[in-house]
């Protein structure tokens, strides 16, 4: 008795250890101001990826003169209550957080400017405006 309820101890442990080491390889990147930079450049590709949570999230795809910069924007059900789209050859400027997932360059968005509308998507402090 004393047994099973060890090794049923030491399965939890390690399935919870297991769990919070997956959790962690999958959190997705911080915004961090000191690497905030803008970007202009023409709408390649509006795609929608699903994120940690299993819910479609929003990228553009932009190229500033000859690099193609991969950009997070928002869930996609934010972008859509925000009633914004894009189309290929927009022109956009976007403000945002350099960081690096999984080896490659992306740009956290927190402002994106088309014409004469900006979308929001973080506050000054980095946080998701959604």
């Amino acid at each position: 008795m004393l047994a099973r309820r060890t090794v049923r101890k030491n399965v939890l442990q390690v399935t919870l250890a297991l769990v919070a080491a997956f959790a962690l390889a999958q959190a997705p990147p911080k915004y961090d101001a000191a690497t905030e930079t803008k970007l202009k450049g023409a709408v390649e590709e509006l795609k929608y990826l699903p994120s940690t949570g299993g819910k479609p999230a929003a990228y553009l795809l932009i190229k500033s003169g000859q690099d193609t910069i991969q950009v997070f924007l928002c869930p996609k059900s934010f972008l859509d209550d925000m009633g914004t789209s894009f189309k290929p050859a927009d022109q956009v400027e976007v403000t945002g957080s350099k960081v690096k997932q999984d080896g490659a360059d992306l740009i956290l968005a927190r402002e994106v400017t088309k014409g004469d509308d900006v979308l929001t998507l973080r506050f000054k402090d980095g946080k998701p405006a959604w």
